[in-house]
């Protein structure tokens, strides 16, 4: 299934997630990210195991930043 797009921010899916953004290795990583409440938000179409879940593009972008360490601070 392609991407929706509504509005401007894009909603993928977690197999395209995992092929745009190559930090995460697969979409069970990404599965296990969600799972343990570490992963970028995401919405999810309805309750349980028949819920299909989707990722706004932005969401993914904020994840990332404030993942992104800067250069020449302090260390981690």
């Amino acid at each position: 299934m392609p991407s929706v797009r509504l509005g401007l921010d894009e909603q993928l899916t977690p197999s395209e997630v995992c092929k745009e953004y190559r930090v995460f290795s697969s979409t069970q990583a990404l599965a296990d990210l969600r799972w343990r409440g570490e992963g970028p938000a995401y919405i999810k179409t309805s309750p349980g195991k028949a819920g299909r879940v989707f990722y706004r593009r932005s969401a993914i972008e904020k994840w990332l930043d404030e993942r992104t360490v800067q250069t020449g601070g302090q260390a981690a």
